[in-house]
């Protein structure tokens, strides 16, 4: 596309909004990947403790991936309202939401207590979680893409997106921590509370910082000529409907997209805390240190692979991570079960760099395939609904293939097919990377938010 018609903001401006987008999304994988790691360690016991071992573990990964199940609810809910709204309005709601909920874990009665309830509330508070969650990634990104310029988006907009690791790195390293200067039995009995209950102070910081940011020009600038057209469009179409129906092939290539990069990163930071210590011997510290060293690597890659997919095009770094991780299931495995940390910090580090790859351009190449008022809910709902088939049962079906077949031999092989299909998606989409925003499918907006059959050659041309 032609290059961005407006000019680009100011470098200091563009740095607090990136921050903003940043230290939120921060948050919101803190609380959900907090979670994650709790459910491998300790919520086997203490919610439900009358199970064996391993399907206490099951039972609690199941709640794990209630937590995705309502993901696409709040992807439908706040890309709706975020492209009706604004971006910045839906990011406040979700991180309040999020930190909410993950304040309210820590302070939640155990099995102990109060019975069956407990995991009944956990639940319900987990559902919470994954319905603001589905409404944060599509928000926060959004925010940086459309402030930012088409020559280095693929950059900026990769800062959200070390939220992730961001978050596990700080989860885990909390986690480490309380593990390190606590006994086994008072981390069960009251250690675990403390990184959920510090979720308050971090939502309260997040807050202040995302309040004092602007909104997206781009759709500042939509929603004026949306204004514009109601006089003669005045009922204009939700943008769910309008998304399904002018991008749902962006829609399939984005959900295909999400396949490997989501599986694969559950694998090798979730179940990785179940295998590493049931099957090589591992101890707890031992698997999480080693997740902290490599967290904090994949923090530092994926700018590098977000600058690098301003060069090369969003697909073929894409395409890097897909068949990299793909390529390196077996080893990750074979590495693991020396039982030595060297190696399992290899097996995590390589994983999550591969992982990184796909990643860090996924931000800026959803943001480019969809049209500015139906963004938020085309780039959500594709990331999001994915979520449901990859990331959410992914430690479940990992943890059920290791219970079947006691070997990792069925747990790469499904690594490997997910990375199969991505492959398959990637090549299926169009390269974005030279895209403006402003302009990206203009004449499709116009058309998804009209209400007549005919329109005039001054509307198709406006975005």
């Amino acid at each position: 596309m032609s290059s961005p018609s407006a000019a680009p903001p100011a470098p200091n401006n563009l740095k607090r909004i990136v921050a903003a987008s940043l230290i939120g999304t921060t948050i919101e994988w803190y609380d959900f990947f907090l979670y994650g790691s709790a459910a491998a360690l300790v919520f086997n016991e203490l919610f439900f403790p009358n199970s064996d071992p391993l399907v206490g573990t099951l039972l609690s990964f199941l709640t794990y991936a209630v937590g995705f199940a309502a993901r696409p609810i709040g992807a439908l809910v706040f890309g709706h309202y975020g492209d009706r709204l604004g971006r910045k309005k839906l990011l406040v709601l979700s991180l309040l939401m999020m930190g909410g909920a993950t304040f309210a874990i820590g302070l939640l009665p155990t099995h102990a207590t109060i019975g069956s309830m407990a995991p009944i509330l956990l639940t319900v508070l987990r559902l919470v979680q994954g319905f603001a969650l589905g409404g944060e990634w599509g928000g926060a990104v959004l925010l940086v893409s459309e402030h930012g310029d088409a020559r280095r988006r693929g950059f900026w907009a990769s800062w959200p997106q070390t939220g992730a690791p961001a978050g596990q790195l700080l989860a885990t390293g909390v986690l480490a921590l309380l593990t390190a200067v606590l006994s086994e039995s008072a981390f069960g009995a009251w250690g675990w509370r403390i990184p959920f209950l510090l979720s308050g102070v971090l939502v309260i910081v997040g807050l202040w910082i995302r309040l004092s940011v602007d909104e997206s020009p781009v759709f500042k600038q939509a929603l004026k000529r949306a204004d514009a057209r109601k006089a003669d469009a005045p009922a204009e179409r939700m943008p769910l409907v309008a998304v399904l129906k002018h991008h749902w092939r962006d829609v399939l290539v984005a959900m295909g997209a999400r396949m490997a990069e989501n599986i694969s990163y559950y694998v090798i930071t979730a179940f990785i805390l179940v295998y590493a210590t049931t099957s090589a011997g591992v101890s707890k510290q031992t698997a999480l240190n080693a997740v902290l060293i490599a967290s904090a690597l994949h923090f530092a890659v994926i700018p590098a692979w977000g600058a690098l997919s301003d060069r090369l095009g969003r697909r073929p770094v894409y395409l890097i991570g897909a068949v990299g991780v793909g390529l390196w299931m077996f080893p990750f495995f074979a590495l693991i079960d020396t039982g030595g940390f060297g190696a399992l910090l290899l097996a995590v580090t390589v994983g999550l760099v591969m992982h990184g790859a796909m990643y860090a351009p996924q931000a800026a190449f959803f943001s480019e395939m969809f049209a500015t008022r139906m963004r938020y809910s085309g780039a959500s709902i594709g990331a999001q609904f994915a979520s449901v088939a990859a990331g959410a049962p992914a430690p479940l079906i990992a943890t059920a293939l290791l219970s079947d077949y006691g070997t990792s031999t069925p747990i790469a092989l499904y690594v490997i097919a997910a990375s199969l299909l991505t492959v398959v998606a990637i090549l299926a989409a169009k390269e974005t990377r030279h895209r403006d925003l402003a302009d990206v499918s203009a004449e499709t907006e116009d058309r998804a938010h009209a209400p007549a059959k005919t329109e005039t050659s001054e509307d198709a041309r406006a975005v």
